[in-house]
């Protein structure tokens, strides 16, 4: 199995192939920081670890089709992504200046590309492996922490290491962006992704573009 194929589809612009076509951007601000405080470790890597127990699920054999996997990821998905963050992040300034319904068509569709991403990514039988550093990490953004991770395979338990930017909200914490290899950034290349598609304000070629993808995915 190549661990590296559907690492770099999981963590896109970088780590999801559904944007494989954006350049590596680095994030911009390094890792190695001093440990956030123990006592909130376990809520900041609670997301996570739900997120990797329901693609554990998800990769198992016989886990059943697409959409039924699709349907047992969905819950972790919400629960991990701050999905509104992330896409805003992603749109880049413009996003405030959408109209509601607008915004509420794109983050519909942005969720669905997410989920189908990483259904896409983790088949059953993939046999990736999930491991989570016990310490989490402060990030230079105050308030926000870095839960450290790995997805390898058994033939590669190391793997590739794959952080996630996690921000307290209404919902708890949430991953508002993904670093593979601790420095190249979700965000940052799904900007650089989305801009072309958003070129004059085209929100509707942007909604189409992801959902071809959401397509390609299902039929993978």
């Amino acid at each position: 199995m190549n661990i590296m194929k559907y690492v770099l589809k999981t963590t896109s612009l970088a780590l999801c192939a559904g944007l494989m076509a954006a350049p590596v951007i680095p994030a911009v601000f390094p890792i190695n920081v001093a440990h956030a405080a123990s006592a909130t470790d376990a809520q900041v890597q609670e997301p996570i670890k739900s997120l990797y127990a329901a693609l554990d699920r998800i990769q198992a054999k016989n886990a059943g089709s697409f959409e039924q996997r699709a349907q047992v990821l969905a819950p972790a998905i919400d629960r991990a992504y701050d999905m509104q963050a992330v896409l805003a992040s992603s749109v880049g300034p413009r996003y405030a200046g959408l109209p509601d319904d607008q915004k509420q068509l794109l983050l519909s569709t942005f969720r669905q590309f997410t989920i189908a991403r990483y259904v896409s990514s983790f088949k059953p039988g993939s046999d990736a492996r999930f491991t989570i550093d016990p310490g989490v990490t402060a990030s230079p953004v105050d308030g926000e922490r870095i839960v450290i991770t790995r997805i390898g395979s058994s033939d590669d338990p190391n793997g590739t290491e794959i952080n996630y930017v996690m921000r307290s909200g209404a919902k708890g914490w949430q991953i508002v962006d993904v670093l593979l290899n601790a420095h190249i950034s979700q965000v940052a290349a799904q900007r650089a992704d989305f801009s072309s598609a958003l070129a004059g304000g085209n929100v509707q070629k942007l909604t189409d573009l992801l959902k071809k993808k959401i397509q390609r995915f299902s039929e993978e």
